[in-house]
């Protein structure tokens, strides 16, 4: 298991402050769970998770956890490998892969929670990630789910914890499909 994942064994406060909006009894995807903080997180609060990430350690440490199904995924693969999956929450810390967004925003039912919280532009100057490619551009993620999504809580700017890092955070609830008026 690499040094992140044994390092970042408490979950995020950002994810749990906002967990209990995912009733008992949801299911939450995972995604890119490194070593499974919130997933394990979730499974104690009686959630079904399917936790995915491409480390084999990772995942194996998953395996025989009560409330989690890992799966060993490649998400950055041409095809985006969850389609047609939909979950009650929908939880990425510390993970970006553009190509496949929209896709992950569409594992999100209708009323279902998505809780999203990773590195933004300015954390080149604390180290990796540090690629535009893995850095999110101020606003980012609220331009992604507007429309679509009602924000509950949004932050973005420096932070020490768990350490020095530019951050934007993001909860945000699934709206339901708009229902047109039939016609006569």
């Amino acid at each position: 298991m690499s040094a992140d994942h044994v390092r970042l064994a408490a979950p995020s406060a950002w994810v749990a402050r906002f967990a209990a909006l995912v009733p008992a009894g949801g299911r939450v995807l995972d995604l890119a769970c490194g070593g499974g903080r919130h997933a394990r997180l979730f499974a104690e609060r009686g959630c079904t998770v399917l936790a995915v990430d491409r480390d084999a350690e990772a995942i194996a440490a998953l395996r025989g956890v009560a409330g989690i199904e890992a799966v060993e995924m490649d998400l950055e693969r041409e095809a985006w490998p969850l389609a047609g999956r939909v979950f009650d929450a929908v939880v990425v810390t510390n993970y970006l892969h553009r190509t496949h967004f929209e896709a992950m925003l569409g594992c999100v039912r209708p009323g279902g929670v998505l809780i999203y919280e990773t590195f933004m532009m300015g954390n080149e100057r604390f180290g990796k990630p540090s690629s535009l490619a893995f850095l999110l551009v101020p606003g980012e993620l609220l331009q992604r789910v507007a429309g679509r999504f009602a924000v509950v809580a949004f932050e973005q700017g420096e932070t020490d914890v768990p350490r020095p890092a530019m951050v934007q955070r993001l909860c945000a609830l699934r709206l339901p499909a708009p229902q047109l008026p039939r016609l006569p």
